[in-house]
């Protein structure tokens, strides 16, 4: 049975917290198994980047002693629904802030990986948080990540990554992520990488796409 939606309130902001002259905000979609963990982490690697795993940050929530919404995570997840957008939203800007005041010019590099899931968590981010520059798009054929996703189960310990999971969350993503790319490409705003390839390549191809909007030293 699906979780009942719990009420988290957040005071309403006139302008974001961060400007995107001093923070640069990336989205990274894809659907699971797309391989959007691997690229950020050659990002990060070559490009300072700072990689945050929406659904990493909801995991650690999850098993924090004292968490709120520790046990509300846990039943999404394990229903391979989305959690309300107030707690991933929060879990994010704690995580940027974090990372911006320890920068000595207060700014900072962000791929946030997994986010937006739905267009209403789109909007809240950008109105809230920081308005991002785009949204990164791996585009990989779902026979393709549902073969690598088994893979990663066998030794993931994930408890998504098996079947009955894996059909629901590519359902969720096409239903609910889609749009989103959608939204942002009728904006100009997605860098659309094919995601079939090796990763060597996929990351050649990534490198090209984000030069040719961010400049060379990116």
């Amino acid at each position: 049975m699906a979780p009942t939606d719990k009420q988290i309130s957040a005071p309403k902001k006139d302008t974001p917290t961060f400007s995107p002259d001093r923070v640069t905000v990336l989205f990274v979609l894809g659907g699971p198994g797309a391989g959007k963990g691997t690229q950020c982490a050659n990002l990060v690697r070559d490009y300072n980047f700072t990689h945050l795993s929406a659904g990493d940050l909801l995991r650690a929530e999850q098993d924090r002693p004292g968490s709120e919404f520790g046990q509300l995570i846990k039943d999404y997840i394990k229903d391979g629904l989305i959690v309300p957008m107030e707690v991933t939203v929060q879990l994010l800007e704690n995580a940027i802030t974090d990372v911006v005041s320890k920068s000595p010019n207060k700014t900072g590099k962000f791929l946030i990986d997994g986010f937006p899931r739905k267009m209403d968590q789109a909007l809240k981010f950008e109105e809230a948080v920081c308005p991002s520059k785009f949204v990164l798009f791996f585009d990989c054929p779902e026979a393709e990540m549902q073969k690598r996703l088994l893979e990663r189960g066998k030794t993931s310990g994930r408890t998504d990554d098996n079947e009955e999971s894996i059909k629901k969350r590519f359902k969720v993503f096409v239903d609910t992520s889609m749009p989103v790319v959608d939204y942002f490409e009728k904006q100009g705003r997605v860098v659309r990488i094919q995601a079939v390839k090796s990763p060597e390549e996929v990351y050649k191809d990534t490198r090209v796409g984000l030069e040719k909007r961010l400049g060379k030293d990116f």
